[in-house]
């Protein structure tokens, strides 16, 4: 029996698109969006000058000099995209988000509304145009996969046309944005399997037990099959949570710290009745009596941070709207949650190395989530590692579940910087110093950046000393020298390394020196 038919509507590269009505560039002017220092998603303009998904920046930027450089912002997609989804939800019921850009409902209503799949295409093509202002293309096949993918095409496939329409593909169409299967498509690869039809003419069998399930889910999509099996476990009537929000709120951060709790609370609610969500529905009701309601579609069972990102992204997209149909009139004052779709919780599988620490985690990311609904969101950071010469800057610290994106790309070579091992200590703020030399007088920079004397002791705020038993350095840096804004001043700065003596029971320690605006501080201790 095939799957049933779905129309995929797609805005192909709704990430740049997104970015860069956010940023208002040039249309047509070439953008990326990355991640993790590479390609998310570019442009046409940006494909035209050879900039390719998956791409480091520097390369990127190498092919194209006028790419406008976008980070990715999940928040962002999902609000803008708001206006799509109401347009396409205005032509056919019962629409599921699969992600920022693209959605999905079921194909037979609009079919039978319009007269044929053609032309409830060509409807929603018009409609999102005319109400999202946005370029769009649809595809009708049997099942989500095989939809998606006619969706790129803007083709309609036959019914039981599937598996001959995916059967020619690359091995790599199953390695799309939102499912990250690059490691399972350079395998195959190797393996010599070049096309969707040859990954479908192996044995199911065979596929579990050599790759895993991942491979499992893609080999039935490949096969023009339901990425998941039909086996659907009928809903409890207590899985809806519900909040309560007085006053209503209308702001978006507000509301996303409740969907947090809310989140957790599902989650646990299906931990105990051994199920995982793969479709959730996301409801409010505004103190004006307007109902709010979206479907997320998710390729994997939902984990409590993916669920609080989804309620998060839905948010953003309802509160930050337009005015009109996309926005509401009123703060919110009940926000619900509600699966749709539930598989058993084996279908939620953590791997060998994650299996012993991953209800550890889970119990720890809880606790977390309680802090911060005490104290506040801040109350609970992060640190994240990103680029940078000077080790504050190199270090970010973001709230718990924010996404932990570095300040400064650490990709990029950073001339100057301290190399390994990092210092063991790193306070708040510098300490101040004094450095002498032999003859007790303040040791100095020049002009040409050296040591106007060999440093002999070092006093510490506090006026604690100690005698210097070796030294290294200096190493000046000299950081936007090129600048004339006062937010981004030049900097001129001269590291030292030190070994002082040790001292009774306290043992040999090294210090890390800056020197800056004619004074010592101490950055960094090395123990």
């Amino acid at each position: 029996m095939p799957p049933p038919r779905r129309l995929v509507v797609w805005c192909p590269d709704w990430p740049v698109v997104a970015a860069v009505l956010a940023a208002g560039l040039d249309p047509v002017a070439p953008a990326a969006v990355f991640v993790a220092n590479r390609v998310l998603a570019c442009s046409q303009t940006a494909r035209d000058n050879g900039v390719r998904r998956g791409m480091r920046r520097r390369e990127a930027q190498g092919r194209c000099p006028d790419l406008a450089v976008c980070e990715h912002d999940p928040a962002r997609d999902a609000r803008l995209f708001e206006p799509v989804v109401a347009a396409v939800e205005s032509l056919a019921p019962g629409v599921e988000v699969v992600r920022p850009g693209l959605v999905a409902v079921p194909a037979k209503g609009p079919a039978g509304y319009f007269g044929s799949e053609v032309d409830a295409a060509e409807r929603v093509v018009d409609e999102v145009a005319a109400r999202a202002d946005a370029e769009c293309q649809v595809g009708v096949a049997d099942g989500l996969f095989a939809a998606i993918l006619a969706a790129r095409r803007g083709v309609v496939v036959e019914p039981g046309g599937g598996p001959g329409f995916l059967a020619p593909m690359r091995i790599d169409e199953i390695d799309y944005p939102g499912v990250d299967r690059g490691e399972l498509v350079d395998l195959l690869r190797r393996l010599g399997i070049r096309t969707l039809g040859d990954f479908a003419a192996l044995p199911a069998s065979d596929v579990a037990t050599r790759f895993g399930r991942d491979a499992l889910v893609a080999h039935r999509a490949a096969s023009g099959r339901e990425e998941r099996p039909p086996e659907r476990r009928a809903l409890p009537p207590d899985l809806v949570v519900s909040e309560s929000l007085d006053p209503p709120v209308e702001r978006v951060d507000a509301a996303a710290f409740v969907a947090k709790a809310l989140a957790e609370r599902l989650h646990v609610r299906l931990g105990e009745l051994g199920l995982a969500c793969t479709r959730l529905g996301i409801s409010a009701r505004t103190e004006h009596g307007e109902e709010l309601h979206r479907m997320w579609r998710c390729a994997e069972p939902l984990t409590p941070s993916g669920t609080a990102d989804r309620v998060r992204w839905q948010l953003d997209g309802w509160l930050s709207g337009r005015r009109g149909a996309q926005r509401p009139t009123a703060g919110v004052e009940l926000l619900s949650l509600h699966p749709d779709e539930v598989v058993g919780a084996g279908a939620l599988q953590l791997d060998l190395v994650n299996s012993a620490t991953g209800e550890a985690d889970a119990r720890a990311g809880r606790a977390f989530v309680r802090v911060q609904g005490m104290l506040g969101p801040d109350a609970v950071l992060v640190g994240v590692l990103g680029g940078g010469r000077d080790l504050r800057d190199r270090v970010r610290l973001v709230p718990w579940g924010d996404e932990r994106v570095p300040t400064l790309d650490p990709e990029r070579p950073w001339p100057g910087r301290i190399p390994a091992p990092s210092p063991a200590v790193l306070p708040d703020s510098p300490w101040p110093a004094a450095v002498l030399d032999a003859d007790e007088q303040p040791v100095r920079i020049t002009d040409r950046h050296r040591l106007t004397a060999a440093p002999v002791r070092v006093v510490v705020s506090g006026g604690r000393s100690r005698t210097v038993r070796g030294w290294a350095g200096p190493w000046p840096v000299e950081e936007r020298w090129w600048s004339e804004s006062a937010a981004l001043a030049p900097r001129l700065v001269t590291r030292v390394q030190v070994v002082l003596e040790a001292e009774g029971e306290v043992g040999e320690v090294a210090l890390l020196l800056v020197h800056e605006d004619g004074r010592w501080w101490v950055q960094g201790a090395y123990r």
